[in-house]
């Protein structure tokens, strides 16, 4: 019998575990889901409604790729490309041609050609494997793109382009790239979110600019500012300010891109509720916002209105930002967490504020995380 080197595909569980048994397969990829937090509106997917305070295993799938969190819900793609959705589902926005919500993860339509998701809101967003745009739910203010403001239960495109690259939801506005490089917006804009210059909503994509080089984006939850990184590695941001979430040591809305700083090591980013957070090339964490419940990681609960670094480490890996706290991965695979703990959403099985990071457990199989408003996720991937 011919030994797999790696599988991740979508086979039954129990004919991989009946396989991995007899050692037919080995470098077997098992991608786990992990959630914990709130459970509202069924937002953790464990079937109940029941807090958890520490990573609690979603079913017993092990094919989870691209996870999401946003107010009240979630969204996922599987290693196959499939779509699922569960938690809040007010303005449809699970996208599963209703309103009801769901307390587990539901696929979305049968289609195996979701590559890429983003949740915001009270609305979602995905590009499939085609370069194409779709969203759904809530539309009030142009939030889907559609040129209208209906809200949508189920997905629909965005315009006719194949090239679409990344996608990433805020409270009300979102952010794209497309393939060439550009820098696309639309949605709220009562704080200049949209980078456009002006505080207009729109509700179709608009350009940003002329220029081609935008890499990374974050349009933040639960605040309306935005981050993104160019291919040079420097760091830009504009919208609200209050708080000094742009990093530019002052507290004055921008409402057009502005460059923090004059570095260009900048690598990943993540913002939300007034905290804005990113990793650089050299394996560095930075932090800048508001700290009330020592989300800055800085040990004390002391605003910043430009970049920290958190600690001395030089080996922190994925980001993500959400109500009040953060999630952390490093390159060991470790998962560290820090912030407000309403909810137990630090997974540190109570409900205490962290103003540092802090391990969740010891286990190195953490690969990816993500962070709603209380709802807090992760994979953990291991290898037979």
């Amino acid at each position: 019998m011919p030994q797999w080197k790696q599988f991740s595909g979508t086979w039954p569980l129990q004919t991989q575990m009946q396989a991995v048994a007899a050692g037919t397969w080995t470098g077997f990829v098992f991608n786990e889901l992990y959630t914990w937090g709130d459970k509202n509106d069924g937002q953790l997917g464990q079937n109940n409604f029941v807090n958890q305070s520490s990573p609690t295993q979603v079913g017993t799938q092990t094919y989870w790729n691209q996870i999401e969190a946003g107010n009240q819900s979630a969204i996922a793609t599987t290693t196959s490309n499939a779509l699922y959705t569960w938690g809040g589902n007010g303005s449809g926005a699970l996208g599963l041609n209703d309103t009801a919500n769901r307390s587990s993860p539901t696929q979305v339509g049968s289609l195996t050609t979701w590559s890429k998701v983003s949740i915001g809101g009270s609305f979602s967003a995905a590009i499939k494997t085609d370069g194409t745009l779709w969203m759904w739910g809530a539309n009030s203010v142009g939030e889907l793109a559609q040129n209208n403001t209906v809200y949508k239960s189920s997905p629909v495109q965005v315009g006719a382009l194949t090239t679409w690259s990344k996608i990433s939801c805020g409270s009300n506005h979102s952010l794209a790239v497309k393939t060439d490089g550009t820098l696309w917006s639309w949605g709220f804009n009562t704080y200049g979110e949209l980078g456009q210059n002006n505080r207009v909503n729109l509700s179709s994509p608009v350009q940003i600019g002329a220029l081609t080089t935008w890499t990374q984006i974050s349009a933040s939850h639960d605040a309306s500012y935005s981050l993104a990184i160019k291919t040079d590695g420097t760091l830009w941001v504009w919208g609200t300010n209050g708080v000094g979430q742009l990093g530019l040591n002052d507290g004055v809305l921008r409402s057009s891109p502005v460059q923090v700083g004059a570095l260009t090591n900048w690598s990943l980013i993540s913002s939300a509720t007034g905290v804005s957070t990113s990793i650089k090339t050299d394996g560095t964490l930075w932090m800048w916002g508001v700290n009330n419940a020592g989300q800055l990681g800085q040990n004390n609960t002391i605003y910043r209105s430009s970049p920290v670094q958190v600690g001395s480490d030089t080996n922190w890996s994925k980001i993500a930002s959400g109500g009040g706290y953060t999630l952390s991965t490093k390159t060991d695979k470790t998962l560290w967490a820090w912030g407000s703990n309403t909810s137990g959403k630090l997974g540190l099985n109570d409900a205490v504020n962290k103003s540092s990071p802090t391990q969740i457990g010891s286990d190195t199989t953490w690969i990816s995380v993500a962070t709603g408003t209380s709802l807090s996720m992760s994979i953990s991937q291991s290898t037979t």
